[in-house]
């Protein structure tokens, strides 16, 4: 008798045993881990909406806070020599508060830092309108933001922030997408802080309208305590760990962590670098910078003036144009990168820049010497976000506040020793800034290069289609179901 049915056989043979069409759909926890995918891709996105914003409001409240601070000391009576020493002591708080920002980065995360320091910028602008205590007004620029920057064309991208928000940037942009997020992020900050110079004319408006001179700064330093308020609202609701890779922070706003997979060996030809490595590395290189930044930027108004005569109002417009000139280029930098690489996009630029320092020299007039310092900072834009990111990718992910701080300190330390030597030679050889900071940024380039041309960041590394893949951008997905077992036919089944 036939047994009727799919797959029938006749009595007295062997059932045979065929397999049914599967077709079991999404499992459970493929669907938890796609969801957990979206929500982080989520994050990251709103992570940096956030932070590109944060960077503008900074760059803003540092612009205008940097040249008021200065005049508003120097209105109520203080010597030239005691303005000097505040600005030395600021520059002294805003040294330990990279350390201890970068190194709480990686023990806390960048979110807490970040609050801490926009909550810092309000007490800061708060004591800086209210005192009149020379002690707390030196506390309360260092806290406020005076002397954060980098100077013209630099995007805002130094001071105490930059080991907090550096790691986050790179974090949420991922490989691929991380020198084009750096370049972005430095194009609004030099926008906002040329905006930001603008709000430098508002105390001599309002002492015109009726205002007393430290009525009218005070008002400013009242508008910065403002800015960091909002630089406040801005930073808690940025989320922590959005790549499921790296060091696990605790506390508020981190999403779950996703399995982090195994960094891939260095491709035949190249190097990887242990944390320590790599911090001696930069210490090394941007010490040689450093040193060579302090005989250039304290120093090239004064030999802007001394050469070819100019004054304050002369200056102030060529810096304006500088910082408006060299904001596209920043949005260049990671086509360059893709180009020549990172190490090599650092290296032409600052080699490039570094002769048009020279030749500065002979200048013939005021607005051609002006039009070469142009350039130089053009070309330095290119390549600074090239170097931020370089250094975030190569760094491991659980200790990038750490390298971000450890490696930039030295950098500030010899730019503080450089403009005294500087200005001593300066009275013998008119050029010897120039020719100094030539010098030692030449250093530098050499020494950058042998340091790192052998160390290639996550996405230039060797992959699928030529650059390595990276956890934040790939979709994360369960190992495939295992075949299906056939079960063996009984012995003499056709």
């Amino acid at each position: 008798m036939t047994v009727g049915g799919r797959g029938g056989h006749h009595e007295g043979e062997p059932a045979r045993h065929l397999p049914l069409a599967q077709d079991p759909g999404p499992s459970g926890e493929q669907v938890s881990l796609e969801s957990s995918a979206s929500v982080a891709a989520a994050a990251r996105a709103t992570n940096l909406r956030l932070l590109y914003a944060a960077r503008a409001l900074r760059s803003f409240g540092v612009a205008f806070l940097t040249v008021v601070f200065p005049l508003y000391l120097d209105a109520r009576g203080y010597s030239s020599s005691v303005i000097g020493g505040i600005l030395s002591g600021t520059t002294v708080i805003s040294a330990l508060l990279v350390l201890v920002v970068g190194l709480g980065t990686d023990r806390l995360g960048p979110r807490r830092m970040l609050v801490f320091l926009a909550a810092a910028g309000v007490v800061g602008g708060l004591l800086m309108a209210t005192t009149t205590s020379l002690p707390l007004i030196l506390i309360a620029s260092g806290l406020g933001g005076v002397g954060r920057g980098g100077g013209a064309g630099s995007g805002g991208s130094w001071g105490p922030v930059f080991p907090a928000e550096q790691p986050l940037l790179a974090e949420s942009a991922g490989n691929q997408k991380r020198t084009a997020a750096f370049g972005f992020i430095g194009f609004i900050g030099v926008v906002a802080g040329a905006l930001g110079s603008l709000v430098a004319w508002v105390p001599d408006w309002l002492q015109h309208s009726g205002w007393t001179a430290s009525s009218a700064d005070r008002l400013v330093f009242l508008l910065g305590a403002v800015v960091s308020l909002g630089l406040l609202a801005i930073s808690l609701p940025l989320r922590d760990g959005v790549s499921g890779g790296g060091r696990r922070h605790s506390g508020a706003g981190r999403l779950p962590d996703r399995p982090a997979s195994r960094p891939s060996p260095a491709p035949p030809g190249t190097q990887t670098l242990a944390t320590r490595q790599l911090v001696w590395r930069l210490a090394l290189t941007n010490s040689l910078n450093g040193f060579g930044f302090g005989f250039l930027g304290p120093l090239l108004t004064y030999w802007f003036h001394v050469r070819f005569g100019v004054g304050a109002g002369e200056l102030g417009v060529l810096y304006t144009i500088i910082n408006l000139a060299t904001a596209l280029p920043y949005l260049g930098a990671a086509r360059l990168t893709r180009r020549l690489g990172a190490v090599m996009t650092v290296t032409v630029t600052r080699a490039f820049s570094i002769g048009l320092l020279v030749v500065m020299i002979w200048a013939p007039d005021f607005v051609w010497a002006g039009i070469l310092y142009g350039l130089r900072m053009a070309l330095n834009s290119l390549g600074l976000p090239a170097r931020q990111s370089y250094v975030m990718g190569v760094a491991e992910a659980g200790r990038r506040g750490t390298v971000a701080a450890l490696g930039s300190l030295p950098s500030q330390v010899a730019s503080s020793v450089s403009p005294a030597i500087g200005g001593a030679l300066m009275a013998v050889f008119e050029d010897a800034p120039l020719v100094g900071a030539a010098a030692f940024m030449a250093a530098n380039v050499v020494a950058y290069w042998l340091a790192f041309h052998q160390v290639l960041p996550p996405e230039e590394q060797p992959g699928g289609d030529g650059l390595a893949p990276d956890p934040a951008e790939r979709a994360v997905a369960p190992d495939p179901p295992p075949a299906p077992r056939w079960p063996r036919a009984a012995p003499g089944a056709p």
